[in-house]
């Protein structure tokens, strides 16, 4: 039997608003366990929420910017179930009637295009979190759990896809086209590792060509890209042994063990019965006017994949025009240093390669460093002008990003400008040849290559200050008759 794939997406996005999202305790992920709770968030008795507008705002842009149609009237439901880490034994969440419903998202992958339908865009509050204690730590082997409720209460945002996901490929392209939006939008930090932006997939398998789906398992814990596209893998190859072997697939929720490569069951799924879903009493329904769905939609920023259309014109390569698209801050420093000069090419392979690889080792973000776009630009000029050289351009770089000051101050200082005096040059090629008669002979004997051995010479004798273009013309005119 062959199988075919079909994959849904559910997203969390974690708000990045100041308070959370029905009572006025500040989001913060860095304060002490449990010192940023209310009677609201706690859920205590007699205890009122009531509705965060930026948080309805942002969740409507979101919408807004994968073509979804809003309702002008939503409404907050009781989502009812009985887990450690929610204090109030009910979550407040959106049921059949959610802000957003029917949007898309265009992805490209090597498979090719493709449209992933969105179902809807609904706001809740998260739950606590829990720490279980342990060598694994993971539930099953933990000696104790600790629960932490700074969390409960902050805005949620889910984005449930349709079932329109072929493969594992798909579903992160999927991921990094949602992720590189909400980046644009600013409403998110959207750090999986962090658990600001959390996937959860819906796996499934049925005979190719049947319309009927399959069994369908949730799989969970997947807290990057690589780690979503490994547990769908896994998972589809698992379901695949299982249907082969003529049993059949249990529908269940499963945690991806990144250790291990593998998922493990962890309880049986529940349909939407097993929450009781009933209307929050103590909310009035949504209603979203016409003027402020306008507003919202005139103030969208322009969105990944304009981002990627105008950076092709450029002429940049795909690798950069994909990177710089899809992370919102690094394409902002992009056109920051083309507006100040600097060319386009020239300014992506500096913050595709050297910038992005400083910010993978040292664990930071960009907006942790002291450059700007007329560094880029400056720098840019510097080398291709020749003051200084491709190895001496990085280390003025790192300089610029560790807070030492502009790049041709940091260049200064290190002692790292080129020489770039004719006289002066000239002087160390004829020293270099004074010094190698035999090799300048063979050099104008024929052999070519000896070329880059003087220049090597040439670089070594100035501490690698010397222009190598300026050395070689130098060394080509000696090695002709010239002066």
């Amino acid at each position: 039997m062959t199988w075919e794939v079909v994959i849904g997406i559910e997203t969390h996005v974690e708000l990045q608003t100041q308070s959370k999202m029905f009572c006025r305790c500040p989001v913060d992920f860095g304060a002490e366990p449990n010192t940023v709770t209310c009677p609201v968030c706690l859920g205590l008795p007699g205890a009122l929420p009531v509705p965060n507008g930026l948080a309805v705002e942002w969740t409507i842009a979101l919408g807004l910017a994968i073509g979804c149609s809003v309702a002008s009237d939503s409404l907050f439901h009781l989502n009812i179930y009985f887990y450690a880490d929610l204090p109030k034994n009910y979550q407040i969440s959106q049921f059949d009637l959610p802000l957003c419903v029917r949007g898309h998202l265009d992805i490209e992958t090597d498979e090719g295009a493709a449209r992933i339908g969105v179902t809807r865009v609904h706001l809740e509050e998260d739950t606590g979190k829990s720490t279980h204690v342990g060598a694994s730590g993971r539930i099953h082997a933990s000696e104790a759990t600790l629960l932490d409720f700074n969390r409960s209460g902050v805005p949620l945002m889910e984005v449930v896809s349709e079932p329109d996901i072929s493969s594992p490929e798909q579903a992160r392209a999927y991921a990094q086209e949602l992720r590189a939006i909400v980046l644009a939008l600013g409403i998110s930090d959207a750090r999986l590792e962090e658990g600001s932006l959390r996937f959860d997939g819906n796996v499934s398998l049925r005979p190719e060509g049947s319309s009927e789906l399959g069994t369908k398992v949730e799989v969970k814990n997947m807290n990057s890209l690589r780690s979503l596209h490994r547990a769908l893998a896994f998972e589809i190859e698992r379901q695949g042994a299982v249907l082969d072997a003529g049993e059949a697939v249990a529908q269940e929720t499963r945690h991806w063990d990144e250790a291990a490569g593998r998922t493990e069951s962890g309880r049986s799924k529940e349909e939407s019965s097993d929450y009781r879903y009933f209307p929050e009493p103590d909310l009035l329904p949504l209603h979203v006017e016409d003027e402020l769905i306008d507003r919202l939609r005139s103030g969208l920023p322009e969105l990944p994949a304009s981002r990627r259309s105008r950076y092709r014109d450029l002429g940049l390569e795909p690798a950069a025009t994909s990177l710089l698209g899809r992370e919102a801050d690094l394409g902002d420093l992009f056109d920051s240093a083309v507006e100040a000069g600097a060319s386009a090419r020239g300014a992506a392979n500096w913050l595709t390669g050297e910038v992005v690889a400083y910010l993978r080792r040292t664990g930071g973000t960009l907006g942790d460093l002291p450059l700007t776009g007329g560094h880029i630009a400056e720098l840019t000029a510097m080398t291709e002008g020749g003051d200084l050289s491709a190895t001496a351009a990085k280390e003025v770089l790192a300089g610029v990003m560790a807070g030492e000051g502009g790049p041709r101050g940091v260049a200064e200082s290190r002692d790292l400008l080129q020489m770039s005096d004719a006289s002066a040059l000239g002087e160390a090629v004829d020293a270099v040849l004074g010094d190698n008669p035999g090799e300048l002979e063979r050099l104008r004997s024929g052999e070519d290559r000896l070329v880059g051995f003087l220049v090597g010479k040439v670089m070594q004798a100035t501490g690698g200050k010397a222009d190598p273009k300026a050395v070689t013309e130098i060394i080509r005119s000696r090695a002709s008759g010239g002066d």
